[in-house]
């Protein structure tokens, strides 16, 4: 799908410059934008690294299980369906340790390894469930407390202040994880809600389950 955004983009592209006469400066701009991705890519690369190694470092020091015991309540909280214990619980924690320090690349794999735990859980493989659901949305909305990241591109482009961001990208990320949840909380409801109940037992003229002819079980039958 997103391939074919892609080239739809640059098919487009190609023909407004060819129909324009503007080949030469869509020719100029595919080349500076393949060069200033490779740049970009340098400076990032630096960073995610660093950070890479300062959560090693962490994980070696039980940093992150301090961190995992911390977010534990808050995760069993989020994912009630998810059983104790599971696998899918531990990849859950080290994709919101690594949103939480702004390595969204560190975050991924993660996130796409508790994905696959979680279907394990799945009845039905062809929709999602409640808790895959709550994944996605803490994944796309997560708390950043370092947006190592933005930090890094903005160094990158001359940034007088790099950091300067820190304090909104908190503010920002906090309210649309807070949105996330409450929207997650309302979804599961209304699938409860939704969700048909069970045929209810067909009770005999007064004392219990009938067997189909109107009688008791036989079970129940002395004598």
């Amino acid at each position: 799908m997103l391939n074919g955004i892609w080239l739809g983009m640059i098919l487009i592209g190609f023909g407004f410059a060819a129909v324009n006469g503007r080949m030469n400066e869509f020719t100029a701009a595919v080349f500076d934008g393949a060069k200033s991705g490779v740049t970009v890519s340098f400076g990032l690369i630096s960073v995610l690294v660093f950070w890479l190694g300062i959560m090693r470092i962490a994980e070696d020091a039980d940093l992150l299980k301090k961190i995992s015991k911390v977010l534990g309540p808050i995760v069993s909280f989020l994912f009630p369906d998810v059983p104790k214990g599971h696998p899918a619980i531990g990849y859950i924690l080290s994709n919101m340790s690594a949103n939480l320090l702004g390595l969204g690349n560190a975050a991924t794999p993660m996130g796409i390894k508790a994905m696959q735990e979680l279907q394990t859980l799945n009845p039905d493989k062809e929709t999602a469930t409640p808790a895959m659901c709550t994944l996605l949305a803490l994944n796309t909305a997560s708390i950043t407390l370092i947006p190592a990241t933005l930090i890094a591109i903005r160094l990158n482009y001359g940034s007088a202040d790099p950091a300067a961001i820190v304090g909104t990208t908190l503010a920002a990320t906090a309210v649309a994880t807070l949105a996330a949840i409450a929207a997650d909380r309302l979804f599961r409801r209304l699938t409860l809600l939704r969700r048909p109940p069970g045929p209810p037992p067909v009770l005999n003229a007064g004392t219990g389950p009938a067997n189909g002819s109107g009688a008791l079980p036989h079970s129940s039958v002395k004598g």
